[in-house]
């Protein structure tokens, strides 16, 4: 029984209950304020559209910057300010959208609707901040407030990250849904009356545990500061022979200090360029890490249509499966995803670290072939003599209106999330009376899902060996930026692979999107492949049982120890 006491009032497990209740209300707004902005809009994906594109370039932007912050200022201050930022945002958002659904008649008439726009660009703004305020929250508890909590111990690092991960997905799958069917069987506006409430008790309750975990960490309260951009341009180009490592030994170099240095009066000048000196900096710094190849492989898994989003849920749809199906498979591949996580710790422990991520991703490749055989099958619409545009075009030349979300069932939005972005329309695009969904061939669109699902077990293996990769291996004081470097390359290859679906939106264009991304997949493979040669070189194809807590080939050559 006191073992029991002790885990639930651990700093790990107050880490994990504050992630779920984070999580929880990330997942529930995210969903939502895409459905809130297709209900205002008469049912048109423009203010969603639009919203998406505000979130990607943000981070892409100031992924950089946002991870400096993170490193300049204390731990316990980034957590709590990105908290308070991120809540309060959301309920603030909450309850303009409440206003907007109460008089939204009204606000159209006033200033000549110029007012209800003003609403609209106000909620996405600071839906955007939320959204930033979250990456802040991110970068500091999952990849520095976790590491520092597990100490020395790598075993126990991977365990909890795979926890993280198990978390993650079920909140994916459960958040929506929940927040879903209370705007089904309630309204709009009790979603946002909800959505607001949550996050407003989430918000105490989360600050709370941080403080507790703050207080069971005195390590926490520890912070090295930021290394000179010479020192590390050498640590960056020193080589193995030079820093003669003890083998099993992670070798950081760092500034072991309790404070900061004051900072030295800087001009209006200076100020101005701050940001773009640190953006460059902060790039060049990712370009210059030993695990550089193998952020770049991760990153590149985003540039896929083979995921549950809006994009390939839509094609699934015009392909006949119901919003009850596709429910059912979200819900087997959030199963594939945890065992993704299970797999991890037992690779890790049988093969090592970087062997982990190789045969995470053969796993995934070898699933993703059914998907690109299933461009081949039949039922598969692929026609690439078709003109993504012709539709578009035949309606602009005969002045008919282009196709919008139709609104009969808006219930089938808050069910399934799954508007069909293909071709504008809630309705399957199947509309021959011989080719109805019903009577189309479903081994095509089977053996597609088959793959994505069953991908799904190497995706979350590989995401988290990187992940772990990117915690041992960056130093103490550039964990911030890095990581905020490489959330900003994960969301330009998600921008890119939006910008892909833009230029072929039709389905007869679908299966030329799924091997383009195929090959995306197996490009950053082959990036984290040359990593992990250059990493262990003639022990890359050698298993063995590694020490839990050194995990020696987790550590690329080059890195340097802490002293």
């Amino acid at each position: 029984l006191g073992s029991v006491v002790a885990y639930f009032t651990s700093a790990k497990f107050l880490l994990y209950l504050g992630h779920a209740l984070s999580t929880w209300g990330d997942r529930m707004w995210h969903f939502a304020v895409s459905v809130f902005l297709v209900e205002l809009y008469g049912n048109s994906l423009l203010l969603t559209a639009v919203y998406g594109l505000v979130v990607a370039g943000s981070v892409l932007l100031l992924g950089a910057l946002i991870g400096d912050w993170v490193d300049k200022n204390s731990r316990l201050k980034v957590a709590q300010t990105s908290l308070i930022v991120q809540n309060s945002s959301v309920i603030l958002c909450g309850v303009i959208l409440m206003i907007i659904f109460l008089f939204k008649t009204q606000l159209l008439t006033l200033y000549h609707g110029w007012l209800l726009t003003l609403c609209y660009i106000l909620v996405i703004t600071i839906a955007n901040i939320a959204n930033l305020a979250s990456t802040a929250t991110a970068i500091t508890i999952q990849r520095d407030w976790i590491v520092v909590v597990a100490g020395e111990d790598r075993s126990k690092l991977a365990d909890m990250n795979a926890t993280i991960r198990r978390i993650d997905q079920l909140t994916n799958i459960l958040a929506p849904m929940a927040v879903g069917q209370i705007m089904t069987f309630g309204s709009p506006m009790i979603g946002c009356g909800f959505i607001s409430g949550w996050n407003l008790m989430s918000m105490c309750v989360e600050y709370l545990l941080l403080w507790k975990v703050y207080q069971k960490t005195p390590t926490l309260a520890h912070k090295s500061a930021k290394v000179e951009a010479s020192e590390l341009k050498q640590l960056n180009v020193k080589k193995e022979s030079d820093m003669k490592p003890a083998e099993g030994v992670q070798l950081i170099i760092e500034k072991d200090v309790t404070g900061f240095e004051p900072e030295k009066e800087v001009g209006c000048a200076d100020r101005i360029a701050e940001p773009f000196i640190t953006f460059r900096d902060g790039w060049v710094a990712y370009y210059n890490q030993p695990v550089f190849l193998a952020g770049m492989g991760l990153a590149f898994l985003y540039m896929t249509v083979l995921g549950f989003d809006c994009i390939t849920t839509g094609y699934a749809y015009t392909q006949g499966l119901s919003g009850s199906v596709l429910s059912l498979l979200m819900g087997a591949s959030a199963v594939t995803g945890i065992m993704g996580t299970v797999a991890f710790t037992w690779l890790r422990r049988k093969c090592g670290l970087i062997r982990t991520g190789l045969i995470s991703g053969v796993a995934q490749l070898a699933c993703l072939i059914l998907c690109a055989i299933s461009v081949f099958m039949p039922g598969s619409p692929m026609d690439l003599t078709v003109s993504p545009f012709a539709d578009i075009s035949a309606r602009l030349f005969e002045n008919e209106p282009l196709p919008t979300i139709a609104s009969p069932e808006p219930e089938m939005i808050f069910a399934t999330g799954m508007p069909n972005l293909l071709n504008g329309s809630i309705a399957p695009a199947n509309s021959d009376p011989e080719m109805s969904p019903e009577s189309v061939p479903l081994i095509s669109v089977s053996l597609l899902f088959a793959g994505v699902i069953a991908a799904r077990v190497g995706l979350w293996s590989f995401d988290l060996t990187v992940t772990q990769l990117l915690q041992e291996n960056v130093i103490e004081s550039e964990r911030g930026i890095i990581n905020g470097v490489q959330n900003s390359m994960n969301y330009l290859l998600d921008l890119l692979h939006f910008i892909m679906v833009i230029l072929a939106p039709n389905p007869e264009a679908f299966g030329l999107l799924v091997l383009i991304s195929v090959s995306f997949v197996a490009m950053g493979h082959i990036m984290y492949f040359r990593f992990a040669q250059k990493s262990l070189g003639k022990q890359l194809f050698v298993c063995h049982t590694p020490d839990p807590k050194a995990a020696p080939d987790s550590s690329p050559p080059g890195n340097t120890s802490t002293v």
